[in-house]
């Protein structure tokens, strides 16, 4: 306990934490959560983000203060979440006594009706406001608690708010593969029934209690074993693991399978910047442009519409050359930024990027490239005879390349040239006059990287059977660099984390579609503040960010 805290420090959380959610509720983000049910008859989702924010500003607030009694903090955490609660009751009585509908389109008789949990506007704040308070409260409270009992009650909480926030998704996959009469037992309608909830709160907290008090036991009983015993495991975890991955597509279906495809395409792209960004230290904005290339190249020469050349290329025989011709943009477009840096460097290939659309979705190529009709009936892949139409077919395909460049990019991260990369992300100076030959070295970066963002088009154009230009925007390089950014630049496990985080969620839950773009903010904003480093940060810069203190705990 080493920290104090004020009245005016209490009421300015409070009122932070109150302004969050008066945006969020003003950009009609409850409003539309809190039509999705997690728990019949108890809470929405809307109701969860709607106290997320007190509840974690009262945990961080009353986890390290200095304290008599635990009265206290549970005090603290009750008064930040009143306070926060009176910038949505104001917006609730303006609501009810103003027309705030013509300058604020959200602000509805529904939002207002959520906010009071349909108890009018007088009872209905002083509700909402002890619900605030409790909850703030409830969450300083679990602050305090040992970490034997804190770790398995959180977990449980975790586990059932997941499980009913993904509700409908598994409502089908338990549907189709043990029947309608399990789904009904688990679920009512699409929400989780209240006894399954708890059932899996005790399960999870009570798994996650006797790992704690057994994991260490059990991990030094791992670590005991002989080096030939311990190959053996490994070998056997990594075959249970190939033998998940290739019948995937059975547990899944063909939804989750197509969000799993989606996810892939980006896992593609994120490996290959990760490469120029993460590995080589060059900001790369234009990055959707060797995206289009492979798609465009597979289109022209694929096609079976009126622009197909018609010359008997397949997907197979095209894939190389789109991803040659990807390769080739990427050294054109090496050459002329090889002695920039940072910002100049971002904004030259965000121009290259944009040059590329502007070229696809004009005239002056319509004959080859469609304008913005774009090019259609561009045919699936086919393997030996078998034209791959469903996703759990196209799954494999998808998967043999982000394999193939899994293991092409852990290979360049701990080769030579791997270590060129990197030092010269470090300094280019100091890396220059240590030998390195620069040019070559931001050559093979774009060129790498371009390789790996023109297979993911030329797939991404066989998935779709038909590319336009609007699929090819700035959005795409953006949505690439913060899966990085959130996953851990320069960490290849971190790109598959980033790339579920922010593509796989965003399709499972359709709620959050127009609003993917204020999450990617949160979500940076989050990462830089608290995790800069990534989910899943890569070794050396988990290291140069760590303070002295954790690296001496990380030793012992």
């Amino acid at each position: 306990m080493n920290k104090s805290i004020t009245i005016k420090d209490i009421i300015s959380k409070g009122l932070i934490a109150g302004v969050v959610i008066l945006s969020l509720n003003v950009i009609g983000f409850i409003t539309l959560l809190g039509e999705r049910e997690l728990i019949t008859g108890w809470f929405s989702l809307g109701h969860v983000f709607l106290v997320a924010t007190p509840m974690a500003v009262a945990y961080f607030t009353t986890k390290n203060m200095d304290y008599e009694s635990k009265a206290k903090p549970i005090g603290v955490g009750f008064v930040i979440g009143a306070v926060s609660a009176i910038p949505s009751i104001i917006l609730v009585f303006l609501e009810t006594n103003t027309d705030l509908r013509q300058f604020l389109a959200n602000v509805s008789p529904a939002l207002t009706e959520f906010l009071t949990f349909g108890q009018g506007v007088v009872a209905g704040s002083f509700i909402l406001l002890l619900f605030f308070a409790v909850m703030s409260a409830l969450a300083s409270f679990v602050g305090l608690l040992d970490k034997k009992i804190q770790h398995p009650l959180v977990t449980g909480v975790a586990w059932v708010l997941g499980i009913a926030t993904f509700s409908e998704v598994l409502l089908i996959r338990i549907r189709d593969t043990f029947g309608r009469g399990v789904a009904k037992f688990i679920f009512e309608g699409e929400t989780l029934n209240p006894i399954i909830a708890l059932f899996i709160f005790l399960v999870a907290a009570g798994i996650t209690l006797w790992w704690d008090q057994k994991g260490d036991g059990i991990k030094v009983t791992f670590a005991g074993f002989s080096p030939q015993k311990k190959k053996q495991l490994s070998k056997g975890r990594s075959l249970i693991l190939m033998v998940v991955i290739l019948f995937l597509p059975l547990l899944l279906g063909s939804y989750l399978t197509e969000v799993t495809n989606n996810v892939g395409i980006y896992i593609l792209m994120g490996l290959g910047l990760n490469i120029v960004v993460g590995f080589a230290g060059l900001l790369d904005l234009g990055y959707v442009a060797f995206f289009a290339i492979g798609a465009y190249v597979m289109g022209v020469l694929t096609s079976e519409g009126a622009l197909g050349l018609d010359i008997g290329f397949t997907f197979w025989t095209a894939l190389p050359v789109a991803v040659l011709t990807a390769i080739l943009f990427g050294i054109i477009l090496g050459v002329p930024v090889l002695g920039m840096r940072g910002d100049y460097l971002a904004i030259v290939t965000l121009g290259f990027g944009e040059i590329i659309r502007v070229l696809a979705v004009s005239d002056v190529f319509k004959g080859t490239l469609g304008g913005a009709q774009g090019i259609l009936q561009i045919p699936k892949p086919e393997f030996f005879g078998i034209r791959l139409v469903q996703p759990e077919q196209l799954y494999y395909v998808v998967l043999g390349g982000v394999l193939l460049a899994v293991f092409i990019a852990t290979r360049l991260r701990d080769s030579r040239l791997g270590r060129q990369w990197m030092a010269m992300r470090e300094d280019e100076d100091v890396a220059e006059a240590m030998g390195m030959n620069l040019v070559a070295t931001k050559l093979m970066a774009f060129a790498t990287g371009a390789a790996f963002s023109g297979l993911a088009g030329a797939i991404f154009a066989s998935k779709l059977t038909s590319i336009f230009p609007h699929s090819f925007n700035l959005i795409i390089s953006i949505n690439v660099l913060a899966l990085i950014i959130v996953g851990g630049v320069g960490s290849i496990p971190g790109v598959f984390a980033g790339a579920l985080i922010l593509v796989g969620l965003p399709e499972l839950l359709r709620e959050f579609a127009e609003f993917r773009m204020l999450i990617y903010g949160v979500l940076l904003i989050v990462m830089m503040l608290y995790k800069p480093e990534g989910f899943l940060p890569d070794e050396r810069r988990k290291r140069e960010s760590s303070t002295d203190e954790e690296l001496s705990l990380a030793e012992n």
